[in-house]
């Protein structure tokens, strides 16, 4: 006789399906409203042989508005507020067209809608633009960012309370700056974009990843926050809410723990700059790295909050430190972490 644990794995969890029926749901009641689909792009990465692209299939009562704001030339114009992001339906299981040059690939969206696939493709090293279509006219281009094998260092960012001032875990503060508040009114953390900056120029084929529990919906207001903010470009690497088909909720440390080892795995020449704060999982999951990848570490900054982001964010985590304490700085801001990195030899003296 069957468990109820093997009928679950065959059928998947009743949260998911009562999910799946709901966004059915939702499909056919926008498709009946003249709702359209719409394609976003988002920034994918990859090395001379494959690449990631990322993007996400939506269907919208406004497709203009949505489409604006994840695109490139508009990471400058007026903000959108964050609800805009949520009203939309994501398509499951929509078939996605890629356009890389004079070559095409298929491929569909999860059930969020989100398109992540990985592609093998010849590219040369730098940044090239691909095209994404769906449905009978829906496009929109996305970044790519080719990665040169000789590279040999890089960086993996959290955003929330590291380049970004949130407290996310505050429920009515993050719904706030979630769906009202657009990327004007965020908070960059000072002396972050600073900090990278230099780091970029001193390493300018590296990489910058930026890692995040947050959904896929506020890709288009983080991007714009962080090019108006003059963070380095590179890769959002978010979530999707909701459940899973083995659990009620997504996990975001293990979305972490995830993509690092898929980078590490991807990418074995390169050693890894982890940037975090000390308000959430990011010790310990960037220490969990050090004892799997300590060959790929260059090393840990933790931006350590103040006392009252600390109480807000649920306290204080020291979880990592010690799996590789030599590679471990803690700073209160980019010229804090600055210092510090320069102390271990990461950045050369000022």
């Amino acid at each position: 006789m069957r468990s109820p644990a093997d009928i679950a794995k065959d059928t998947g969890h009743h949260a998911a399906r009562i999910d799946d029926a709901w966004l059915r749901f939702r499909g056919r009641r926008a498709r009946r409203r003249g709702w359209s689909e719409t394609v976003l792009g988002y920034t994918g990465y990859g090395s001379t042989g494959w690449v990631r692209v990322l993007g996400r299939v939506l269907l919208s009562k406004e497709p203009s508005v949505l489409a604006s704001s994840s695109e490139r030339r508009n990471l400058v114009g007026p903000g959108v507020r964050g609800w805009r992001n949520f009203t939309s339906v994501p398509v499951v299981d929509a078939p996605v067209r890629i356009e890389i040059g004079d070559q095409s690939f298929s491929a569909t969206t999860d059930r969020g809608g989100v398109l992540d696939t990985k592609i093998d493709v010849a590219l040369p090293p730098g940044w090239h633009t691909v095209t994404l279509r769906a449905g009978e006219s829906a496009h929109a281009e996305a970044d790519i960012v080719v990665i040169d094998p000789a590279t040999r260092f890089g960086i993996v960012s959290d955003i929330d309370d590291t380049v970004m001032v949130t407290a996310l875990p505050r429920p009515l503060l993050a719904a706030w700056h979630t769906f009202v508040v657009n990327e004007h009114a965020r908070t960059p953390t000072p002396g972050m974009a600073v900090l990278y900056e230099r780091l970029a120029a001193l390493h300018p084929e590296s990489p910058v990843i930026y890692l995040s529990t947050g959904p896929w919906n506020v890709a288009p207001t983080l991007t714009r926050f962080l090019s108006r903010n003059l963070y380095p470009p590179g890769p959002l690497l978010l979530t999707d809410w909701g459940p899973t088909q083995d659990r009620w909720f997504r996990s975001g440390p293990e979305h972490k723990r995830a993509n690092l080892a898929r980078l590490a795995e991807e990418f074995p020449d390169i050693d890894w700059l982890l940037v975090g704060d000390d308000g959430q999982h990011d010790e310990m999951i960037y220490g969990e790295f050090a004892e799997r990848f300590g060959d790929q570490l260059a090393a840990v900054a933790i931006r350590q909050l103040t006392p009252g982001e600390a109480v807000l964010a649920g306290g204080r985590n020291r979880d990592g430190a010690s799996a590789a304490p030599g590679r471990w700085v803690y700073g209160a801001d980019g010229a804090a972490l600055a210092a510090e990195l320069r102390r271990v030899g990461v950045m050369p003296e000022a």
